[in-house]
């Protein structure tokens, strides 16, 4: 179970009510115990007595009558699942449901979007996970402007986004963790700010690490029994796949270019082995199971000894598969002949990476090849140059022939 040193206090509005009930004189220290200890905090018999004693908290005016009666009338407004109060453990209780929307909406049956209503709905979760363990710490996750508190338009205080929340050095992420998370939020504002087609397949890892790293989170910072793992099962679907369904699936689910560009750019940062961390990105390989006998034991999944030498020849697939293309110029005008652009040249080619400053590494497009001298091309390319035909179909479309 996470440490607790700060998760005893009682929050302003608390200490009003508790002051009004002490004020009726019909509760003892005992029942008032009762109405504010949760499976998140507990509160011992000192705080009550330094209440009514006013050896502390003395600023803090008693709730009224009104207000009291409205506490008690909706006591215990509680989460039937966990024992969350709905109020004081109200952080806690949105990033569950946002994380759970997320994965159930993605699940879905007849759902299109799917990877732009995980992502937008699970960054929530996830700013809220981050707001409620800021809160457990008693670190203020406000923005100041000197000195006091910045408000928005409406009058709000204005709370820490998650990106912020994630450069504090104290919050608990790994720095996978923290990349997977950073990744997302840079594709969700690609996404904000841009139509996209379908992603799903393509960002997969990236959203199934993400899963599981929230999971790991609220575990290990609130309490196992906060999981989402018995409200999440295993997804039961209606295809199997062989090489055929797989190529289609291909053919289908290229990647925006703009996409394509921001993740290209990203990875370019990471090194091999941050690349490969399943906290970054998680990658199951399925294979279907055939037995002489079923066992009572079956079970639908089976895991292997990561070291295995069955586990080295599924990673020995996956890394084939998954290896990124690379092509040489030659090939990105081939391409574009092959798409009806036949007036897309070498020369023009090289004006358009020129143009774009295509070569800086941090955009993404390619790399320095094997050879000394040499320049590779990713998908992310071709799509940009695809994209540049389509802008000047007519400048690279062939007239046609005379009458």
């Amino acid at each position: 179970m996470p440490e607790r040193k700060r998760g005893h206090r009682l929050e302003r509005w608390e200490i009003a009510l508790v002051k009004a009930m002490l004020a009726t004189k019909k509760y003892n220290d005992q029942d008032v115990l009762a109405y504010f200890t949760r499976p998140t905090r507990s509160i011992n018999h000192r705080a009550i007595s330094e209440i009514r004693s006013e050896t502390k908290q003395k600023a803090v005016k008693a709730a009224t009558a009104e207000q009291l009666n409205e506490f008690l009338s909706c006591w215990p407004d509680v989460d039937g699942e966990t024992g969350l109060s709905l109020r004081g453990d109200e952080l806690l209780v949105k990033s569950r449901e946002a994380m759970i929307a997320a994965v159930h909406n993605f699940n879905a049956a007849g759902i299109h979007f799917r990877a732009e209503i995980f992502i937008t709905t699970a960054m929530i979760g996830w700013t809220y996970l981050c707001h409620a363990w800021f809160k457990r710490e008693g670190i203020d996750f406000r923005y100041k402007e000197n000195g006091a508190v910045k408000l928005l338009k409406s009058g709000a205080e204005a709370y820490w986004e998650l990106g912020k929340c994630l450069r504090n050095d104290k919050i608990p992420v790994s720095k996978a963790v923290r990349q997977n998370l950073e990744l997302l939020l840079e594709i969700r504002h690609e996404i904000e700010h841009r139509s996209t087609n379908r992603v799903d397949d393509a960002l997969g890892p990236l959203m199934q690490a993400c899963c599981i790293n929230f999971n790991d989170a609220i575990r290990s910072w609130f309490g196992v029994q906060f999981g989402l793992e018995r409200r999440l099962p295993i997804a039961l679907q209606f295809v199997t796949f062989d090489a055929a369904q797989a190529t289609g699936l291909k053919s289908i689910s290229a990647l925006p270019p703009t996409i394509a560009s921001t993740m290209d750019a990203f990875h370019s940062k990471m090194t091999d082995d941050e690349l490969k961390d399943s906290a970054f990105t998680y990658r199951v390989a399925f294979v279907p199971k055939v037995g002489s006998k079923a066992s009572k034991s079956d079970t639908a999944i089976e895991f292997i000894k990561p070291d295995s030498e069955e586990a080295r020849a599924i990673n020995a697939v996956l890394l084939k598969e998954i290896d990124k293309a690379r092509y040489t110029a030659t090939q990105v005008v081939e391409a574009m002949h092959a798409e009806g652009y036949p007036r897309f040249n070498q020369a023009q080619h090289t004006a358009l990476w020129k143009e774009l400053d295509a070569k800086d590494p941090v955009k993404g497009f390619g790399k320095a090849g094997d050879y000394k001298n040499t320049w590779v091309w990713f998908e992310s390319w071709i799509a940009r140059a695809r994209a540049h035909c389509q802008e000047n179909a007519a400048k690279y479309i062939a007239a046609p022939l005379p009458a």
